[in-house]
């Protein structure tokens, strides 16, 4: 009896364990239910404000629009009006000034032909000389009316229908973004963002991504890239701390941008690559990871190495030049084992790297093929991968043992691999350059 009771009890408790674990699971559905159900409210909310704020504002600008126009209009017929009024006014002036004459020499002409024998003579002969002095065949001229202007207004009544056209194809709503983030992997001191297109009708001539530190007091979203390219790597963040990302797109012949992206976090955990402070003969930025070959003549060994040794195996590491000094055939940027002090250039046993010319080297010795030269602009990558010879414990990879890395170093639109053995099995490795003359310049990434 006590062994049945003691299976029931194991089956309830099994089943409690599983009620619990299924109602856990239920509630972190519920929850993102609530929050599909947030996004969706609160997008078609914004949507709404921002569709209402957009069309007042074209109302009200339109109104403005047409009410200067009117104006501009109506000041244009009262300036023909007053010009062409004016020479009118003028003439009628002169006309009623002569009727006016007129009628006094009509009164005198009477009073001269009622006045008696002897007044006769003299007024007849002073109304004589009068009437000749105004000159009673004389008279204004008075324009025609076609002389005169007649004042119409021209109205295009195509306006609106173009305008219709164009109103109906104003603004669009959509229930998903063009665009979304796809990917958001770390790197050393970045996140490199790849996004993607999820409307296949929508033609992208650019994307744009931005981004912003998570939390309060994360600020406003800034511009991190611009252009046709479906990722970037975003620089220069703190290691564990969130970041939020979005995307939006460009069409073709557009002037607008998309819709954002839904908003995703990423963060990275890895320390950013610094070239290490203090070297001789090399100028560091303030975040240490662009390094300027200063005075050649003040350093006899000119390599300098990383801060640390902070390159992964599965990663890949980016020397960017920005500008660039006299050639020198020692001059390399590349990957090594260790910080060995006293070297004179990086082509050196436990190191790989590339040459200025072009040429790769592996443990000291130059390689058969070739890489384009290295010049202002150019960047050189090398990735690598873990190839074990021999066991190895993979507790402990310290423990020794003969190490196979594949590289792949690339530069310009060709890349060369090959298999670099080292003595010891390492996970994290060295970066360094060496460059004989002043004026180089390199970014790491």
């Amino acid at each position: 009896m006590s062994v049945e009771v003691d299976l029931l009890l194991q089956e309830a408790k099994e089943s409690i364990e599983a009620a619990q674990n299924y109602r856990s699971e239920l509630q972190q559905r519920l929850n993102g239910l609530n929050q599909a159900r947030k996004q969706v409210r609160g997008s078609s909310g914004q949507a709404r404000e921002a569709l209402r704020r957009h069309f007042t504002e074209l109302q009200a600008a339109a109104g403005r629009l047409l009410t200067e126009r009117l104006a501009t209009l109506l000041a244009e017929v009262d300036a023909i009006e007053a010009d062409s009024v004016k020479p009118l006014d003028d003439c009628q002036s002169l006309i009623e000034h002569g009727v006016s004459q007129a009628n006094e020499l009509l009164k005198e002409g009477e009073a001269a032909l009622r006045c008696g024998l002897g007044e006769k003579e003299d007024k007849l002969g002073s109304f004589t000389k009068k009437a000749m002095h105004i000159h009673l065949d004389s008279l204004p001229e008075v324009p025609a009316l076609v002389d005169v202007p007649c004042v119409s207004a021209q109205l295009d009544d195509s306006l609106l229908g173009v305008l219709r056209d164009r109103v109906s194809r104003l603004g669009s709503v959509s229930a998903h973004p063009p665009v979304q983030i796809d990917e958001l992997q770390e790197r050393p001191g970045s996140v490199l963002a790849r996004w993607c297109k999820v409307d296949e009708d929508f033609a992208a001539a650019d994307y744009r991504l931005q981004y912003r530190r998570s939390g309060s007091g994360g600020g406003q979203f800034e511009d991190a890239y611009i252009g046709r390219d479906c990722e970037f790597l975003v620089l220069h963040l703190d290691p564990h701390t969130d970041y939020q990302f979005r995307v939006c797109a460009r069409g073709e012949g557009r002037t607008e941008w998309s819709p954002w992206s839904i908003p995703q976090t990423g963060y990275t955990t890895l320390a950013p690559h610094e070239w290490c402070p203090g070297t001789e003969g090399y100028i560091l930025s303030s975040r240490k990871n662009i390094v300027l070959r200063s005075d050649s003549s003040q350093a006899r060994y000119p390599v300098l190495y990383s801060n640390a040794p902070t390159y992964f195996c599965g990663q890949t590491l980016t020397f960017k030049i920005s500008a660039a000094g006299q050639v020198d055939r020692r001059d390399s940027v590349g990957v090594c084992v260790d910080s060995r002090k006293g070297a004179e250039s990086l082509q050196r046993d436990q190191a790989v790297c590339i040459s200025t010319n072009g040429a790769v080297f592996v443990n000291g010795k130059e390689m058969t093929n070739q890489l384009p030269a290295v010049t202002v602009g150019s960047a050189v990558t090398f990735d690598m991968e873990v190839v074990n010879l021999f066991p190895v414990s993979n507790n402990n990879l310290s423990e020794g043992g003969n190490f196979k890395l594949r590289v792949t170093i690339g530069s310009g639109n060709r890349e060369v691999v090959f298999d670099w053995l080292v003595d010891q099995a390492v996970d994290c490795l060295f970066f360094g350059c060496s460059f004989v003359h002043s004026g180089w310049k390199v970014l790491v990434f």
